[in-house]
């Protein structure tokens, strides 16, 4: 996994100590065409991460002095080719805290956005964290964390009844 250059720095002086991070997991929504049958649902994209094999939504640390929406923004398309626009405000929560194969143990601030695509929807694998990337009909996703199960369920909500949607403050479960 590419570790962004300020954490590198960060870990030249603290070792594998732990860091509380800025984070954005982007869930890109591809919805449902008018003319498609009455049973068809929304798509997610998701990508399959190289360190552990888990599918996942796209998911990165802020930079320094980056706004959160730029940051999914940035993410989505470093790591499958996508240019996206953030749409709404899912949520956030604390995430950790985690240890990593290298040793270091962070724990993170989420911040969860629900994004479109913005011309064409056809990803690929665009960087080293990934080794597969696709779109998942969201009664057909493969297992993942309940965290990321709950904001996709979250994204399809505020896209049908934005009125209606509150974002989520924290996640029920802490996750490791």
């Amino acid at each position: 996994m590419a570790i962004p250059d300020f954490i590198v720095q960060l870990r030249e002086k603290v070792g594998h100590a732990p860091l509380w991070l800025p984070g954005v997991t982007a869930i890109v929504i591809r919805d449902v065409p008018p003319n498609a049958p009455m049973y068809a649902l929304p798509e997610v994209l998701l990508v399959r991460r190289s360190d552990n094999g888990e599918w996942t939504p796209v998911t990165g640390i802020i930079d320094p002095d980056e706004q959160p929406h730029d940051a999914a923004v940035r993410e989505v398309k470093e790591e499958t080719g996508l240019d996206v626009t953030v749409e709404a405000l899912l949520g956030t929560g604390a995430v950790g805290p985690i240890e990593h194969l290298n040793g270091d143990v962070s724990s993170y601030l989420d911040i969860s956005m629900r994004c479109s695509v913005v011309g064409d929807d056809v990803p690929y694998v665009a960087d080293d964290e990934s080794t597969d990337v696709g779109w998942f009909q969201i009664s057909q996703m493969p297992p993942m964390k309940p965290r990321f199960r709950l904001i996709v369920a979250d994204a399809v909500a505020q896209l049908k009844h934005p009125a209606g949607f509150k974002p989520r403050m924290g996640y029920h479960k802490r996750e490791k």
